[in-house]
């Protein structure tokens, strides 16, 4: 249960602090942070949290991260459905109390809330195949460095600052195709809240990251320099 209050806890604070930051401060009028500065915050919140809970339940904050742990061997699978209810509640939660705050000022219109999208949903309008295949592979690079970072061989003590990078990077790249997913409990949480066609191209927000996380673990399984 400490574990499972952990992952709640941590995924709230992704999503608000993520989330938060392209909903509430992206586009402010001319102090706004703009796509680096919502890529920052959602490293940020990966680097916080995995030294605040990463040593209680390895902070995955994402269905997609616990579903890689599993296939690369490193996670108990009688583990994983617990860990994704809580991440997606986590997020759902997070995703609330933003709703909250951002309807508090006058005229907020909820728009797509920082839902993740393809086509004409697209902050730069690329194809639902570009989405596709920039989702698989962010999710399979970022596993590749999870794996790598917490290795008992890695480094020790800086797997959360690798990790927080890596999607800082991740997000760099991708928030023009798809404003960044790469973890189904953060696209879930968004939609939920925007309705429409957020909901109807969900689909592809939970299921290219988590074959880029299957396809990394089984990567990483041949890869790696010896077992743990």
């Amino acid at each position: 249960m400490k574990k499972l209050v952990a992952e709640f806890i941590g995924t709230l604070w992704l999503v608000l602090g993520g989330c938060g930051s392209a909903v509430l401060a992206a586009a402010y009028p001319q102090l706004g942070i703009g796509f680096a500065g919502v890529a920052i915050a959602f490293g940020l919140t990966v680097v916080t949290m995995a030294y605040a809970i990463g040593h209680i339940s390895g902070c995955h904050l994402n269905p997609a991260v616990s579903i890689g742990l599993w296939a690369g061997g490193r996670f108990d699978k009688k583990e994983l459905l617990p860990y994704i209810v809580a991440q997606i509640l986590g997020a759902i939660s997070g995703a609330g109390i933003l709703y909250v705050i951002a309807t508090g000022k006058a005229g907020f219109e909820i728009g797509g809330f920082a839902s993740n999208g393809y086509g004409e949903h697209s902050p730069g309008g690329y194809s639902m195949l570009a989405a596709l295949v920039t989702e698989v592979v962010m999710t399979f690079m970022f596993l590749i460095v999870i794996l790598g970072a917490t290795h008992s061989k890695a480094p020790k003590g800086f797997a959360g600052l690798a990790i927080g990078l890596s999607l800082t990077l991740i997000h760099l790249i991708s928030i023009p195709v798809t404003n960044t997913s790469v973890n189904p409990a953060r696209s879930i949480s968004q939609a939920l809240f925007a309705g429409g066609w957020a909901i109807e191209q969900l689909w592809l927000f939970i299921v290219a990251p988590i074959v880029g996380a299957i396809l990394a673990g089984l990567v990483y399984k041949l890869i790696s320099p010896e077992k743990e």
